[in-house]
């Protein structure tokens, strides 16, 4: 496990390939990082249903669909370049700026 305090591979509007569970192979963008419990919210992927009560005088109830957060583990990077999930490594650039990798190709990533 990550200390705390670790950023995570991923960031917000990446996109991201899944690698395991029951979306494996699915393509998203990152819509929601959560480093603390090293989870990522990924658009389209990892779907619940939520059944809600209607509340007040404008919220209605009923089944609703929402995005679940997902491991960060399950996720992998996918590079502009190769167009295939990639593992990223950290590079740092003649400005001593880090920036991230990928692994295949050597294409800075996001």
């Amino acid at each position: 496990m990550m200390a705390v305090g670790q950023g995570l591979h991923v960031r917000k509007n990446d996109l991201v390939a899944v690698i395991a569970g029951k979306d494996k192979g699915k393509r998203g963008k990152v819509l929601k990082v959560i480093p603390k419990t090293q989870r990522a919210v990924v658009e389209k992927v990892n779907l619940i249903k939520r059944h809600t009560k209607p509340g007040g005088a404008s919220k209605q109830g009923g089944i609703l669909e929402r995005e679940n957060p997902m491991h960060a583990s399950n996720l992998m990077l996918v590079c502009n370049k190769c167009d295939r999930p990639v593992r990223v490594g950290v590079s740092r650039l003649a400005d001593g700026k880090k920036v991230r990798v990928c692994k295949k190709c050597g294409e800075i990533v996001g």
